[in-house]
């Protein structure tokens, strides 16, 4: 009488760990009980009480979810909903929306997860990396900042980036490069959005000394999966510039310029990703012109949120002013940490 129960009472604990926690079930058969924070790029956040520090799991390595927190659920489709998973077989699961009703999807077809319980904070994202090169020869050195933060909501997103880039060394004019840009996205049916965003940019080598870019546009994830993403966008961009010719009075520009876009990540291999980013803009109001913008970035991820980065940047123009070059680039690697 006693031995049944103890089975009953410990079958009774375990039913109120699983109703009071998220749980995962692997293809090995594990079961990890917890919170489940976060999925992106194909990776699992996962926080248990026995752990110093977040599991991170491959999500094609889960076969079973079940939890009691709602998210932020994107699909492969492009489909964007709030509500809680609940498995129904290995690898297919109801999503139980929160504003009722259920859907049935492959797990493999769920491609980011984002808890929304803990309110604001859980929605905020942010990454900063400093890179800092110092030689004897000519005093030469160098210092570069990249940062990010941005808030995900169910419908939009909104990212504000920027980017330094500082040399010196003896006998050599100071070279000194800026940019930055405020961006938000409305993300609408089947994958497609409407991206605005204000651009700045600052650099010596092209004797520039602003450019403000309002750009607004319409743009699709083509694909979009747990390994990778690709989109594109097309629009409109206002151009205002402020550029310092050699042997020249100081010139202040304004123009309208049509943009194409396309945007290029890979994340599913291992601890590295990589992120590109190319953008044309061929002028409306100056004959001739055109610009190219291209941003290539390759991380590799540490433990406790550190990394390591190394990219490039490049502005291209076919018509720069008076002393300019027609492109100016720098390459960047530092070490950073995300939250």
């Amino acid at each position: 009488m006693n031995k049944t129960i103890l089975i009953v009472i410990a079958l009774l604990s375990i039913t109120v760990a699983f109703s009071q926690n998220d749980s995962l079930v692997l293809k090995n058969g594990d079961v990890i009980i917890g919170e489940l924070k976060a999925m992106d790029r194909g990776v699992a956040t996962f926080e248990t009480d026995y752990s110093d520090s977040d599991f991170k799991i491959e999500w094609d390595g889960i076969t079973k979810i079940f939890t009691v927190s709602n998210y932020m659920i994107t699909l492969s489709d492009g489909t964007r909903l709030n509500g809680k998973i609940e498995s129904s077989s290995n690898k297919n699961a109801n999503l139980l929306i929160e504003d009722g009703g259920t859907k049935e999807v492959n797990i493999n077809d769920i491609v980011f997860l984002k808890s929304v319980d803990k309110g604001f904070w859980d929605q905020v994202y942010a990454s900063v990396d400093l890179g800092l090169d110092l030689t004897r020869a000519q005093h030469l050195s160098s210092f570069s900042t990249r940062s990010k933060i941005g808030y995900l909501a169910q419908r939009w997103s909104a990212d504000l980036n920027f980017n330094t880039f500082i040399s010196t060394q003896d006998d050599a004019d100071k070279i000194q490069r800026t940019d930055g840009a405020l961006s938000y996205n409305y993300y609408l049916p089947r994958d497609w959005y409407i991206p605005v965003s204000i651009t700045y940019l600052s650099n010596t080598e092209q004797r520039l000394d602003s450019r403000w870019n309002g750009l607004l546009g319409i743009g699709k994830f083509v694909i979009h999966t747990n390994h990778l993403y690709w989109g594109f966008a097309v629009g409109g961009s206002i151009n205002s510039e402020n550029y310092s010719p050699l042997n020249e009075p100081k010139t202040n520009t304004r123009s309208f310029e049509g943009y194409f876009g396309t945007e290029l990540n890979l994340f599913d291999i291992g601890d590295f990703s990589l992120s590109t980013k190319a953008t044309a803009y061929p002028s409306v109001t100056e004959s001739g012109r055109w610009r190219a913008d291209f941003v290539l970035d390759t991380k590799y991820d540490l433990p406790l949120d550190f990394y390591i980065k190394i990219g490039t940047s490049l502005n291209y123009d076919n018509q720069p002013v008076e002393g300019a070059s027609d492109l100016d680039y720098v390459f960047y690697s530092g070490f950073g940490w995300e939250w």
